[in-house]
């Protein structure tokens, strides 16, 4: 009867040991998915959903951009506006407000031809949101344009090499943790050296990606806007400014006298002379009176 029993168990005994073996094996197979996005995750790089445009206004256009992309957002825009400088500070406020910085900013011109070029750089989830705002700025929009630069497949072969590499790190590291010689660590040292390097360098590859979809460029040029004609807002009476004109009609008028002046005095003598030749002449022609003799 035991040895009946003995061949009975066998048989479970083995199954339940293949089921046991082959039981971590599957774990570590579903382990090793890295990277597999949630369903439904909206993408950490471009931070856009599909829905990120707005009703196109002012001649800015708008842009709808998809989450599951990697994309580098940039926008040109080319506008005038009656105080260029003021219109510029706001652009600032603006990047700033939206958690952005700015990049560069030149104010050139006097009062009635200021012009002024800037960068802004916001997060790439509030571009939509700065076009918007920029819309809202006093002024009229000439030209506008924006790009947008796909680099999701530069992105996942870069993370799929760094990934290749730092295994290829983790292998040497164990090897060298099992060295036995001084010849045989510095041979793997020399290996880690060189596989280090390209992770170093697509590391910084991937930082710069990041860094470049993570945050859009704008860029604005802003000229001053001439007052169209027969346009009288904004114009103030200033008793100063005719009070000036008043005295440069004034200087000029006395000017003219004082010219005509000059001019007689130079050349007044010379009518006058011409005057008396003309008599001195006519005596001498005139005949001498007869004499009548005495008595």
């Amino acid at each position: 009867m035991r040895k009946l029993a003995l061949l009975i168990a066998a048989p479970l005994l083995l199954a339940t040991a293949c089921s046991a073996a082959s039981s971590p094996t599957s774990a570590q197979g579903r382990g090793g998915e890295v990277g597999a996005p949630a369903p439904g995750a909206v993408d950490s790089v471009s931070g856009f959903s599909s829905n990120a445009a707005s009703a196109p206004d002012k001649g800015i256009p708008t842009v709808v951009v998809s989450g599951d992309r990697n994309l580098i957002l940039t926008a040109k825009i080319d506008m005038r506006s009656k105080d260029p400088w003021a219109t510029s500070d706001r652009a600032q406020a603006i990047a700033s407000g939206l958690g952005g910085d700015v990049l560069n900013l030149s104010q050139s011109g006097t009062a009635d031809t200021r012009s002024a070029t800037l960068t802004i750089r916001v997060p790439s989830n509030r571009f939509a949101d700065a076009l918007q705002q920029l819309k809202s700025l006093e002024g009229e929009v000439q030209t506008s344009g924006v790009s947008a630069q796909d680099v999701t497949d530069q992105f996942v072969d870069l993370q799929a090499r760094l990934t290749a590499k730092q295994a290829e790190e983790q292998r040497y590291i164990a090897i060298l943790n099992r060295a036995n010689t001084i010849d045989e660590i510095l041979k793997v040292d020399a290996s880690l050296g060189s596989v280090r390097t390209p992770i170093e360098q697509l590391t910084a590859q991937i930082n710069s990606i990041k860094q470049r979809t993570e945050f859009s460029t704008i860029s604005m040029s802003i000229s001053t806007l001439s007052a169209l004609p027969g346009d009288t807002t904004g114009k103030v009476w200033d008793p100063a400014k005719t009070v000036g004109r008043a005295l440069a009609a004034l200087g000029a008028m006395l000017q003219v006298f004082a010219d005509a002046l000059i001019w007689l005095i130079v050349f007044g003598w010379l009518p006058l002379l011409a005057f008396a030749a003309v008599i001195f002449a006519a005596r001498m022609r005139r005949p001498a009176a007869p004499t009548t003799p005495t008595a």
